[in-house]
C-alpha cells in the first residue's frame, strides 16, 4: 500500500494516521473497523469475482466502499497495519460447528500482530460477531472484552495450535504457521460455491454499531441489537427497501437486490466449479 492509499483507508475508518504502530492505536483501528466496513458475503450472491490479492482487497474496501467476509477484512485490514509499521502474520484457522467438529482447512483468516509497544495481538475483523478488542496470543488466562469474556487456550497435540473461546464455548482452532493470501484461495471458492457453505446458502450483512450494538441485513430480514441487549427485528418487502438499508445503514451501494443461489467467480488463480 502507498501512502495515498493508506490514508483513504484510514479516512474511510475516521482514524487520524497514527505516529507509533502501538497497542493502544491497534485497539482503535480494529474498533473502528468493525464499525465502518460490514461483513457481508453480497459478491458470493452477485456474481463478483473474489480475489485475494492485497491491492485487490483494499481497492474493494477503500474504493468500492463494500465490505468482505474474514479473506477480504483481515486480508486488506493486515495490509493496512504493515503499511503503519506493524508486524503481521496470517494465521489459518478452522471453525468449530454446533457438534464440536472443525471445519475444513483455510476456514477462516485471522491476523497476529506485534506491536511497537510489545506483545502479540489476536487481531479479527472478519467474524462478524466476536472480540471487539485484539486478544493477547501469549495469554493464557480470560480476556474481558465488551463482547464477552475471551480466552486464548493451547489445543493439546503435537501441534501448537491455539483454541479461541468465547464465554467457554470454543470458536475456532488456530494454527500457530505463517500463511499467505494464496493459501486461503481454496477456502474462499468452497465458501463461496459449496451447498454446505452457509455463505453460499444466504445473503448477510453486518456491522458493529456506534453504540456498541450490531446491526445485520439477513436475506431481507433486517436485526438490530443495541449495546444492552435489546433486539428488533422486521422483515423488509420490496427491492427498494433493501436496496435503502444497504445504502443507508452500511454505506454500500447496489443497482440490483443480491438474491441467495448465485455464486460470485474466483479468479484465475484458484479452482472453479
Amino acid at each position: 500500500m502507498d501512502p495515498a492509499q493508506t490514508d483513504a483507508y484510514l479516512d474511510r475508518l475516521a482514524v487520524a494516521r497514527p505516529l507509533r504502530p502501538t497497542l493502544g492505536t491497534l485497539r482503535e483501528l480494529h474498533v473502528a473497523h468493525l464499525r465502518a466496513v460490514p461483513f457481508e458475503n453480497l459478491s458470493v450472491h452477485l456474481g463478483e469475482e473474489i480475489v485475494l490479492e492485497e491491492r485487490r482487497l483494499v481497492d474493494k474496501l477503500v474504493r468500492a466502499r463494500r465490505g468482505g467476509f474474514c479473506y477480504e477484512l483481515n486480508g486488506a485490514f493486515g495490509a493496512l497495519l504493515g503499511a503503519l509499521g506493524y508486524e503481521v502474520t496470517l494465521l489459518a484457522a478452522r471453525v468449530y460447528g454446533e457438534e464440536g467438529a472443525v471445519g475444513i482447512p483455510y476456514d477462516h483468516m485471522a491476523l497476529a500482530v506485534t506491536t511497537a509497544d510489545g506483545g502479540e495481538w489476536l487481531a479479527d475483523v472478519g467474524f462478524g460477531s466476536h472480540s471487539r478488542l485484539p486478544l493477547e496470543l501469549g495469554a493464557r488466562a480470560e480476556q474481558q472484552d465488551p463482547a464477552g469474556v475471551f480466552q486464548v487456550a493451547g489445543a493439546g497435540g503435537p501441534e501448537d495450535d491455539l483454541d479461541v473461546l468465547r464465554d467457554g464455548q470454543r470458536v475456532y482452532r488456530l494454527e500457530r504457521r505463517p500463511r499467505v493470501l494464496a493459501d486461503f484461495v481454496t477456502g474462499a471458492w468452497w465458501h463461496s460455491t459449496s451447498p454446505r457453505s452457509h455463505f453460499a446458502q444466504s445473503t448477510v450483512c453486518s456491522r458493529l454499531t456506534g453504540d456498541g450494538g450490531r446491526i445485520t441485513l439477513s436475506g431481507r430480514v433486517l436485526k438490530s441489537t443495541g449495546a444492552d441487549g435489546r433486539r428488533e427485528e422486521r422483515e423488509l418487502g420490496t427491492d427498494e427497501e433493501v436496496l435503502a438499508v444497504y445504502r443507508e445503514r452500511f454505506g454500500i451501494v447496489l443497482d440490483r437486490v443480491p438474491e441467495a443461489g448465485g455464486h460470485g467467480a474466483m479468479a484465475d488463480n484458484g479452482p472453479r466449479e
